[in-house]
């Protein structure tokens, strides 16, 4: 089975005391789903909410102990490098030094004002499974992209780029996240059957590039405008296996019932629609 995962990026929003308290709320939520067949759960808040996010999670498992089995907390970036004069950076070490697992890799946010590159984002996947990080590779298409029929081309090439130097056990460990820029923070929302196509396209990518069946084990997300009225439709597609979640992830009353709509969906590895 492959693994559903839902995770939620808060990109720059909520300070420290808000985070606290969204932190409590979703999980304290998660943990009245008893009986629920959980996604992974993974929560992104800012930089210097992590630490606090960290002992908040710990705190709540150690409260209402396997229920909060599935969930993490991760960050939204990372540099590549383990230490230097890299001002105003943080180092994947310094993730895992305060109990961190996961990290968002190549947001199209972190492309477009930031001036990540596909090379950039190659190191950063890198140096995150270096340091036991699950990295959650985002790639997707501008609406430029998508009008001049590029979509499949685009994404192929940032999929190879962020694998480059990669062997197939080091292709296992990491989540892909497709997110339509378009579609982000946009209210427009991709039709379910073409974000599964695109989802199956990113997996058969990386089955071609690897000459294995090694993606069929690879959990691709979905990003774009997600909510919690289009989660039960996006997680019945075939090769939508979770949700990378912005801004419906910043209000536990819109960010559990996308979990919900998470549950009990693990996919058969190797199903097509």
């Amino acid at each position: 089975m492959r693994k559903t995962i839902i995770a939620g990026n808060w990109k720059m929003h909520k300070n420290q005391a808000e985070s606290k308290a969204l932190i409590t709320a979703v999980l304290e939520g998660v943990s009245q789903m008893k009986g629920e067949t959980l996604p992974d759960i993974v929560l992104c808040p800012v930089f210097l909410s992590l630490p606090l996010a960290a002992e908040t999670l710990k705190s709540l498992k150690e409260k209402h102990g396997e229920v909060l089995g599935t969930c993490y907390v991760g960050a939204q970036n990372m540099d590549y490098h383990d230490s230097g004069a890299f001002t105003g950076e943080i180092a994947p070490g310094m993730l895992t030094d305060i109990g961190l697992t996961h990290v968002i890799v190549g947001h199209s946010e972190r492309r477009q004002y930031f001036a990540e590159t596909n090379a950039s984002v190659n190191l950063k996947t890198r140096a995150a499974l270096a340091n036991k990080l699950v990295p959650i590779v985002c790639v997707g298409e501008t609406l430029d992209e998508r009008e001049a029929g590029l979509t499949d081309q685009v994404i192929r090439r940032q999929v190879a780029s962020a694998l480059e130097e990669l062997d197939k056990d080091q292709v296992a460990k990491i989540v892909v996240a497709y997110e339509p820029v378009w579609a982000i923070g946009t209210g427009k929302n991709c039709e379910s059957t073409e974000a599964n196509r695109v989802c199956k396209m990113i997996r058969e990518t990386i089955n071609e590039l690897y000459a294995t069946n090694v993606a069929d084990t690879i959990p691709v997300l979905y990003g774009g405008s997600v909510k919690p009225s289009t989660i039960v439709e996006q997680m019945e597609q075939s090769d939508i296996d979770g949700a990378l979640v912005g801004g419906a992830s910043l209000k536990a009353e819109d960010f559990l019932p996308i979990i919900k709509g998470g549950a009990g969906r693990s996919k058969l590895m190797g199903t097509r629609a």
